[in-house]
């Protein structure tokens, strides 16, 4: 009976202690990763290439999923260093891009990030969406490996 009673313990309360401490860590590597999109879109807002380029692994994709001018499902890939010399430059107006929200999965080494954002050129709206983030978790920490964005002008939120 004693067995009983301390196996019935252990389940109740050890086990669910143990996964709690797990949350706690799932918790710090979703942290980093969302620290390396928040660093990527402070070094756009900056123009800062070198800030830019410390978030993307060397192989790293663009992608962006939109309907063109006839209403057409389109995919259109972009080119990683084009992108880092466009966004790592000082530029004016601001180019902001604002995250709502950040919906982190991680299982070993691979994330993704799901964020809904809106993007402002200073303080015009231009379009909004969401990025599909997928990072690798290097010897230097996460990298982004890819982004893919839909891109929409209707139904976007504003500050």
């Amino acid at each position: 009976m004693k067995i009983h009673i301390f196996c019935l313990a252990f389940f109740l309360f050890v086990i669910p202690a143990t996964s709690y401490g797990q949350i706690d860590s799932d918790s710090s590597e979703k942290e980093a990763v969302i620290a390396v999109i928040d660093q990527l879109f402070l070094g756009m807002l900056k123009g800062d290439s070198s800030m830019v380029r410390a978030t993307f692994d060397p192989n790293m994709r663009l992608m962006t999923v939109f309907e063109d001018k006839d209403g057409k499902p389109t995919i259109k890939m972009g080119n990683a260093e084009e992108f880092i010399a466009a966004v790592g430059s000082p530029h004016a107006p601001e180019w902001r891009e604002k995250i709502w929200s950040y919906d982190v999965q991680i299982d070993g080494r691979l994330a993704t990030a799901w964020t809904e954002y809106t993007f402002f050129l200073g303080t015009q709206l231009l379009h909004c969406g969401v990025n599909a983030f997928q990072f690798f978790e290097s010897a230097d920490g996460w990298k982004i490996i890819q982004i893919t964005d839909t891109r929409r002008k209707e139904g976007c939120r504003a500050e």
